[in-house]
């Protein structure tokens, strides 16, 4: 395909996708017809009733979607009243008038505050729509990689929702066609025809005529890029008599610009200029300068072809003129390359040449078509190379066996040579395992006693005894200060050590169950029974191993308790060569915790105990015996969950 070809279908691109954001289409309505509603009334019932669906929001606003005035009025006052819904319907669609003006930054800036209205309104539908915008805007500032997260995250969640409203799978039909549209810029056709087919199914199946228009449009674009010109034109023409159905001017027109340009490329170009000819006035009037600036262009190509120089000419400079001043890439570089044609049919060779480096030059602008095609060539290249060096090699190998045969002695030396050189090899695999291990047990170390200074264990703890200072409670305030600040001491002291000793260890953890346990008014019974035999300043463990267990006991198990609630830590000798600690709690167990985890919307994500069993890990690696963790679910004569037993067994030999 010719690169002039692909221009056009860059440049036709973008504008449908100004289309595409408008779910209704254009209105054909006559002003003269059209009877403007009252906008305070239509207000005050929207405010009665607050709807929370596209589609309800829709009926009341649709008058107002595309006055920019309105929807910032509209705006403000739906956040004055904290209707969000309707806050974020009318962010959206501000943000497709900005898009639809080429402003991009704004458009980009007014879509994120509508995903975070819609992310506090808790409408899943509201925050799709906003992905896709968010899709639209930086696909159209041809960040592809970007765009495609967007839609990617879009089609993700609307796909979350069971039984889908028509909102949602129009939503989901959006998603595949911005999928598709990317595709079709890095030129995979195959897989942009793919998007737009699933976008097609969903769009037959809630009847959505301007979709099917879209898609059909859109599947012309690849056909077209595939060369497959007659069949793009079939999908045009298709595209064409369902906008003439709806009576969609805008649809038509951008039909008519395409099925021109092909009519071009086939050699009928009175057929193409009588169409084109039509087409500006239109173009004019809706006053989209993309589209204008591509009809122009259009126009201009097919009197170049028809030896219309001049006047094809003018009409190709007034496009490239138009193109300038909005600052379209796509459609300078196509303006560059009909002059350069026209000027080398009229044998103008120098004005070829000059007008041949603009559009290279801008054609290196488009940068997500070249970044591609660099990708692709490097890719080509490294094969290439790597074939290369394995002819190389075996070239070599071929070498050294003639030299094996009559040269002994070269052989011992090349055997001597090899060795050595698996020699280091070996050597510095070795010292490279062996500093990969040391960083990994290092950021093991760093994740895992981060994970102990919790910020919301912080606050919670200072917020508590603010509460004794406020009740005038000083005594308290002053004792559970006290044991904060040693808390907090010992744990950045241990943030620089390697090992502590299991006395060290419990003095902390005495500490950390005296100020946790302030949140629950100190109704938590705990109990640390230590066997007398045990030589506790002799043994030696990773510093706060306990921390993360002791949390979960209180948090997962008997925060959620409302009986008598009660933690027990045993520690004993386990045999001569390990030291038991028994952590064991009456809390709801770890089946009904998980259940309960589970009903929440927002979950955090635990590391505390695998941070703990990476680091028990790497500190048994110079025992001679092993560590151990088990998880022991407790259960009452009735077979109720009746609390969890944590077994650590840590070697001391």
């Amino acid at each position: 395909m010719s690169k002039k070809t692909q221009i056009i279908i860059n440049k036709q691109l973008i504008l449908i996708f100004v289309f595409f954001c408008f779910f209704n289409g254009f209105s054909q309505n006559k002003k003269s017809d059209y009877k403007k509603p009252d906008f305070k009334k239509i207000v005050d019932s929207i405010l009665v009733s607050k709807p929370k669906t596209y589609k309800d929001i829709n009926l009341f606003l649709r008058p107002f979607r595309r006055d920019s005035t309105k929807l910032k009025e509209l705006i403000k006052t739906f956040d004055s009243v904290k209707y969000l819904d309707g806050k974020t319907y009318a962010e959206n669609l501000l943000g497709i008038r900005y898009r639809n003006y080429t402003r991009y930054k704004k458009a980009i800036q007014i879509h994120k505050q509508a995903l975070e209205t819609a992310k506090k309104a808790k409408s899943i539908e509201f925050q799709v729509f906003s992905l896709n915008m968010l899709g639209v805007d930086f696909r159209q500032k041809e960040n592809l990689r970007t765009a495609l997260d967007y839609n990617q995250a879009a089609l993700t969640l609307a796909e979350t929702v069971k039984n889908p409203s028509l909102g949602f799978r129009r939503s989901i039909a959006v998603s595949h066609n911005s999928m598709g549209n990317i595709y079709l810029l890095l030129k995979q056709y195959d897989f942009a025809i793919k998007q737009f087919e699933q976008s097609q199914i969903i769009e037959k199946s809630i009847n959505n005529k301007l979709g099917l228009a879209i898609n059909n449009q859109n599947i012309g674009y690849a056909k077209d890029g595939q060369g497959k010109i007659d069949e793009a034109l079939e999908y045009f023409n298709k595209s064409l008599a369902i906008n003439k159905e709806s009576k969609n001017q805008y649809g038509q027109l951008i039909c008519n610009n395409n099925i021109a340009n092909i009519y071009i490329k086939q050699g009928k170009y009175n057929t193409a200029l009588k169409l084109i000819e039509k087409s500006l006035p239109i173009a004019k009037k809706i006053g989209n300068n993309d589209l204008i600036s591509s009809v122009y262009l259009n126009l201009g190509w097919a009197q170049a072809k028809l030896k219309k120089y001049t006047v094809a000419q003018k009409n190709i400079l007034k496009g490239l003129s138009i193109a300038k001043k909005y600052n379209l890439k796509f459609t300078i570089s196509e303006g560059y390359t009909y002059l350069y044609e026209l000027n080398l049919e009229t044998k103008n060779f120098k004005k070829a040449l000059k007008y041949y480096k603009l559009a290279e030059e801008f054609d290196e602008k488009i940068s997500n078509e070249r970044n591609m095609q660099y990708v692709n060539d490097l890719i080509l290249k490294y094969d290439s190379e790597q074939k290369n060096n394995q002819i190389k090699d075996l070239a070599k190998q071929n070498e050294i066996t003639k030299l094996q045969l009559t040269k002994n002695k070269i052989l011992w030396s090349i055997s001597f040579g090899l060795f050595a050189l698996l020699g280091i090899i070996f050597y510095y695999l070795y010292r490279n395992k062996l500093l990969k291990n040391e960083k990994k047990i290092i950021t093991l170390e760093q994740d895992a006693l981060r994970s102990q200074m919790n910020p919301h264990f912080i606050f919670n703890s200072l917020n508590s005894i603010k509460l004794y200072i406020i009740d005038n409670e000083k005594e308290n305030a002053v004792y559970y200060l006290n044991k904060f600040s040693k808390l907090i001491r010992k744990i950045l002291v241990a943030t620089h050590e390697k090992e502590i000793t299991l006395a060290e260890e419990i003095e902390t953890m005495e500490l950390y169950l005296n100020i946790e346990n302030i949140r629950f008014n100190n109704e938590i019974e705990t109990n640390i029974i230590i066997d007398k035999n045990l030589g506790l300043n002799t043994i030696k463990i990773p510093p706060l191993i306990l921390q993360p267990f002791i949390e979960n006991a209180i948090w997962h198990g008997l925060s959620l308790k409302k009986e008598k609630r009660k933690l027990q830590i045993f520690v004993e000798k386990y045999g001569n060569t390990h030291v038991s600690i028994i952590i064991l709690d009456n809390g709801i167990g770890r089946k009904k915790s998980a259940e309960i985890k589970e009903k929440k919307r927002y979950r955090k994500n635990s590391i505390g105990i695998q941070l703990t069993k990476e680091r028990l890990q790497n500190f048994c690696k110079d025992y001679k015996n092993s560590c151990s963790l088990n998880f022991v679910d407790l259960y009452n004569e009735n077979k109720e969950p009746n609390g969890t037993k944590v077994i650590l067994r840590i070697p001391i030999s």
